[in-house]
């Protein structure tokens, strides 16, 4: 088995060997071990609000249907004929009873079930009464508060079970409204020249925000009486099955409930309303959570919820040890008002955002780092080892705990993969 984890707890030093963002044969062994076997976000559930509305999607490496039934319920189907194999769906989104395929026109109602088939006769009778013909649904598709999840291993634990200690984070985010989030219309996508893993890492890395993000700072300071000086003072914790987040004090303006004065007065009257409503509904602790810190969730392998001064949630996938390819949506709380509603996306554009602020610095530190990789042979290790020294309960927002969760989880269904294919070749 191969060592790509130094984890020397003694030394507190953690070290990922650089092959995992290069090589090949790792990139197989991922889609293999985590791709097929975890859960992956496919989307939200008020992306498909009425019956018959669906959106394509691309999860996993799978061609999938996110589908609002007749029947009424959600379902994932696989994009492909079960005749000769393309697309079934052509539309990236719409409204339909019925899907039908370009190439022999064989029909499918949208929950997967075939109901046409033109030249009928050259088939046999009880050609399809096993439904082997109907289009295949994903069998595994869970929902936690709205954000919904596949899994392409039919004997995974739960999504519950799954998502374990990261539920207390989602739930900070979701109870922003008494009535839930809701997907705000239209999927940023983007790509970017480096490894999928280095942007998990990055999402929740707050050491690099400074430094990295020095331009929007410098700008948002000259506005901003609150950001005259920045402090991101928090803490990182580690969740399970490689989860992690971190939480800090928000030192910019959040449209739930903290105001800045680049706002109006009558923003301000409206958001003491909602701290009010959030301190009846949740006590003073959790609703300072809500309203005045910042998280950023790693849902291992590939999700990144971003609660900073808008909602977004990150989902990547690599076509290549060097290439990933980017999908973006924001949230915001159901029955915001349109005063909220516009200082939340143009938070989120500025910032988050593809074409904002934080988005291409992250994007160009990204690729640098996966440009340099070509001196793998003579510099062989990352080194993630910042905050070891205070221990997991002192950690700070700006240590790497959250990516050494991402990393150790990572490691173990790695090696688990090295180790299965070592027991097949002693048999």
């Amino acid at each position: 088995m191969r060592t790509i984890i130094q984890d020397n707890k003694e030394k507190n030093e953690f070290l990922v060997h650089r092959s995992v963002f290069t090589d090949k044969e790792i990139l197989a062994r991922e889609r293999a071990s985590i791709f097929n076997k975890c859960w992956l976000f496919i989307g939200h559930e008020t992306e498909i609000p009425n019956v018959g509305d669906y959106k394509r999607k691309k999860v996993g490496g799978r061609n999938l249907l996110f589908v609002h039934s007749q029947d009424g319920e959600i379902r994932a189907l696989y994009n492909t004929c079960p005749h000769r194999g393309a697309l079934v769906c052509r539309e990236n989104e719409g409204n339909s009873r019925v899907f039908r395929c370009f190439y022999h026109a064989w029909s499918f109602k949208n929950d997967g079930q075939l109901v046409g088939m033109p030249g009928k006769d050259g088939f046999p009778e009880g050609f399809n009464d096993e439904g082997t013909k109907n289009m295949k649904v994903v069998n595994r598709l869970e929902n936690y508060r709205g954000f919904m999840f596949v899994n392409f291993d039919d004997n995974a634990v739960s999504l519950d079970e799954y998502l374990g200690n990261a539920k207390e984070y989602i739930d900070l985010v979701v109870d922003q409204s008494e009535h839930g989030l809701e997907a705000l219309g239209g999927v940023q996508q983007y790509s970017v020249r480096a490894n999928w893993k280095l942007l998990a890492e990055n999402s929740a890395d707050l050491y690099h925000g400074m430094p990295t993000h020095k331009t929007y700072f410098d700008i948002k300071q000259a506005q901003d009486p609150n950001l005259k000086k920045v402090q991101l003072e928090g803490k990182g914790r580690s969740l399970d099955n490689g989860h992690g987040v971190i939480e800090y004090v928000a030192p910019w303006g959040r449209p739930v409930a903290q105001w800045t004065p680049i706002w109006d007065d009558d923003f301000k009257k409206d958001m003491e309303k909602i701290k009010a409503r959030l301190v009846e509904q949740f006590g003073d602790e959790r609703a300072d959570r809500i309203a005045n810190y910042n998280r950023n969730i790693i849902i291992f392998p590939n999700l990144v919820i971003n609660d900073i001064m808008a909602v977004t949630a990150r989902t990547f996938y690599p076509t290549s040890p060097g290439y990933i390819e980017v999908s973006g949506y924001a949230l915001a709380p159901k029955g915001e008002n349109d005063a909220h509603r516009l200082a939340r996306n143009n938070n989120f554009l500025e910032f988050l955002g593809p074409g904002g602020f934080a988005t291409p610095d992250d994007n160009e530190a990204l690729e640098l780092c996966q440009e340099a990789y070509n001196n793998n042979q003579e510099v062989e290790w990352n080194d993630i080892s910042k905050g070891m020294v205070r221990g997991e309960e002192n950690a700070l927002a700006t240590d790497e705990l959250q990516m050494r969760s991402f990393w150790r989880h990572y490691n173990t269904r790695l090696q688990q993969s090295f180790k299965e294919e070592k027991e097949v070749v002693h048999k």
